[in-house]
Order: C-alpha cells, then sequence, then structure tokens
C-alpha cells in the first residue's frame, strides 16, 4: 500500500489545508457535523484532500458505504450498486463515492438521477475537472459543489514529518530531517500531499541516518508539475497568460510562460501570443503585430528549447506595450448589426451592363480629392452616423485621430 493510503487521516481535524472547509466554523462543516448528508461534488487538484475527505464522511455517516473509480468502473458497476438499495445492504441508505467522475459519460451519470432523487443514494463525486464543464446538469442542480485548493507548503510539513515518523517507527529507525528538507520538498510538489509523502517516502529510502537536502532535491526535480492540454487547468494557465500580459506584468507574464512551455505545449502558446498582439496591444502599437509573428515563425521552425528565446522576446515585447483593444470592441459592436440596412447604391458594383438603370453609382473616388478624402456615407442608411470604432488614449490612435479631424476639416 503507498504510504500517502497508509497515513491516511482518519478524521477532519487530521486532514491538512482546506481550511476555508473543515475550520471548526466553515459551512461544510457544518452541514457535515449537523447529521445532514447532501449530496456533494469535490472539485480540485490531486492530492488536495478530496477523497480522503469523502471518505471520513460517508464512514461516519452510519450508512452502507460505497466506492467507485470512474476511470475503471461500468455501468454494470453502478447497477449493482443501484440494485442493493432495494435490500437489506441498503436499508438504511447507501452512500455512494464515484472518484473521477469526469470519466463517466453522460448515460452512466444519468443512471444515478432516479435513486438520487427519491433518497436511496446519497451521491459523493470527486473531480480535479472543472465540475460545471464534465459533470451533468441534472447532477449539478442536484448536488453542492465544494472546491478543494492546493495546500499551502506550511500544512504540507506537517504530513511530512507524520510521515517521517511513522516510517521511523514501522521500520524501527530513527531517521531525522532538517526544515530544509521539509522546506524543498513541500514547496516543490504543486501543493499535492499525495506526491509530497511519496517523495519524502523515497527520500527517506536513500538517505543513511539523516535525510539530507541534496537527495530531496534530486528526487524532487520536476515533482510539482502537473500538465493536461484538455484539462481545465492548462486554461486556467492560458487565461492567467494573457491576463497577465494584458495587465502589463512581465514577470508573471514570463512565469507562465515558462509553466506552459514546461508542458511542452508550444502551440498553445505560438497561438494566444498572436492573438493578444491584435486584441490588447492592437492600434497602441500596431508593430508588436508584426514582431510577434516574427516571434512565433521563429519558435516553429526552432521548436523547444530554443523555442523558449524568441516567445520570451514577445512576452517581455506585449506585457511593456501600450494597451488598446480599440480594435476587437469596435469588431465586436459592429457585429451587432450585421443584418441592419443594404449597402448604399453609390457602393455597389457598377462592373456591368444595366447597373445604371438599376440606379447604380454615384460613387466619389477619394483621390480626386484634397489630402485622398471627400465626405460621402458609407454605412447603410438605416446606420448612418453609427460609430463603432473608438480611439484608444494612447499615442498612435491620438496621432491618427487628429490626423483624421484635421483632412476632414473638424
Amino acid at each position: 500500500m503507498p504510504l500517502a493510503d497508509e497515513i491516511r487521516p482518519k478524521s477532519l481535524d487530521e486532514v491538512v489545508g482546506q481550511e476555508h472547509l473543515l475550520a471548526p466554523k466553515a459551512p461544510f462543516r457544518r452541514i457535515i457535523e449537523s447529521g445532514s448528508m447532501p449530496n456533494l461534488i469535490f472539485y480540485g487538484p490531486p492530492g488536495t484532500g478530496k477523497t480522503t475527505v469523502a471518505d471520513i464522511i460517508s464512514k461516519n455517516a452510519g450508512k452502507f458505504f460505497k466506492k467507485l473509480n470512474a476511470t475503471v468502473a461500468s455501468l454494470s458497476d453502478v447497477k449493482d450498486v443501484l440494485s442493493s438499495t432495494g435490500t437489506l445492504m441498503g436499508g438504511g441508505g447507501i452512500v455512494l463515492y464515484i472518484d473521477e467522475i469526469q470519466y463517466f459519460n453522460k448515460k452512466q451519470q444519468q443512471s444515478l438521477l432516479e435513486y438520487i432523487e427519491d433518497g436511496r443514494i446519497t451521491l459523493i463525486c470527486s473531480t480535479t475537472e472543472n465540475p460545471y464543464f464534465c459533470v451533468y446538469n441534472a447532477l449539478l442542480s442536484r448536488s453542492s459543489v465544494f472546491e478543494f485548493k492546493p495546500v499551502s507548503p506550511a500544512e504540507i510539513k506537517k504530513s511530512l514529518i507524520r510521515a517521517l515518523n511513522y516510517l521511523n517507527n514501522k521500520n524501527e529507525t530513527t531517521k531525522t530531517a532538517s526544515d530544509d528538507v521539509f522546506e524543498t520538498i513541500s514547496t516543490s510538489c504543486g501543493g499535492d500531499v499525495r506526491k509530497a509523502i511519496g517523495v519524502i517516502e523515497n527520500v527517506y529510502f536513500a538517505s543513511d541516518d539523516v535525510l539530507d537536502k541534496e537527495t530531496a532535491v534530486s528526487l524532487v526535480s520536476g515533482a510539482g508539475l502537473t500538465f493536461d492540454r484538455d484539462g481545465d487547468a492548462h486554461y486556467d494557465l492560458l487565461s492567467a497568460f494573457q491576463k497577465s500580459i494584458r495587465g502589463s506584468d512581465p514577470d508573471a507574464a514570463v512565469q507562465y510562460l515558462a509553466r506552459l512551455l514546461s508542458g511542452g505545449d508550444l502551440l498553445s502558446v505560438c497561438r494566444r501570443l498572436l492573438v493578444i498582439a491584435n486584441e490588447d496591444i492592437g492600434l497602441a502599437y500596431s508593430m508588436a503585430a508584426v514582431i510577434t509573428k516574427a516571434c512565433v515563425d521563429s519558435a516553429m521552425q526552432l521548436g523547444l528549447p530554443e523555442a523558449t528565446i524568441p516567445l520570451s522576446h514577445a512576452v517581455i515585447l506585449l506585457a511593456t506595450s501600450p494597451k488598446s483593444n480599440s480594435a476587437v470592441s469596435a469588431y465586436a459592436s459592429a457585429s451587432a448589426d450585421v443584418t441592419v440596412g443594404e449597402v448604399p447604391s453609390h457602393l455597389r458594383d457598377t462592373h456591368y451592363s444595366g447597373a445604371e438603370k438599376l440606379g447604380r453609382g454615384g460613387y466619389k473616388y477619394p483621390f480626386d480629392y484634397p489630402n485622398a478624402y471627400v465626405d460621402q456615407s458609407y454605412l447603410p442608411e438605416a446606420l448612418r452616423g453609427k460609430i463603432y470604432y473608438i480611439p484608444g488614449a494612447n499615442k498612435n490612435e491620438t496621432l491618427s485621430t487628429e490626423y483624421w479631424k484635421k483632412i476632414r476639416g473638424k
């Protein structure tokens, strides 16, 4: 049995982290200790206590407890549990715990509804993915969702001390570890308690009487990296990446760049940078789009790890550039009126016989006028005077605005 399972907490007080859920006056804890047992969905990254808390509250509920793992369970396994609700085994009610419910398809999830609604089953689910994306809406509406967050290094350290004591007692040793060893492990596992316990177990068996820092450093290398290109955490990283650039924070932006590239996802980074150059910098510094495209092309030709160089160039350039979303805002406004009005007659095609009979023509060629400008209407009659583009408050757009005011004589 893995060490993390051997020393799994038996009570809520032993669980590390999740103070927002497990503190004495936290709403979640008060609900559980009141004797009420609602249907629950636990959402959060691996190793944060979802399964542990589910085990504890299920076993304390006084009901028959059944656990399924959706990665290997089938619909027949679900039906076997559901059929037991009519037997003596399920007379007091059944708590069905489904781990990794995101791997159940819609039909499998739907099969639970009848038994949840009549109270024969109390459902507890856990998932590492956003339940609002992967859990059937009917189940969501009948459940309370609670988010588990990465555990802080200080809380992980408590589990590491407990793990070391357990290993010493089990193996009749007296090995010790300094705070540096505990800190190295607790800060390198991405808030994952299970992973941290696995690391200290390896350090324990790789060390003599004293667990040394060098061994810990070599064994935690990459331990905190988790990457799933289709997972919720990946899109959170991409979101934080773009928002950091938009917020003009080059340090945060390049840090999220490093996280994304550590997972090897070169394509998503390149696509997002091309979007950012036009969406967030836009007309405030139009050359940013050109430079970013050049950096992206270089990155795609170079591949990783050398691609990190032009991409870091692009990220820092974009983060430190002036910002304007006037172009994307103009399009969003204009798209609301795509069905309004006809193209004015003087703008329609006249390169065919009979155009004049249809009333086409009257277009004024701007280059026949001073400053290549002549006052004529271009919008459909129903939209005449409508303004979609509102210049941003930056040097480039201010200069453009002054130029257009000048040639229009305004």
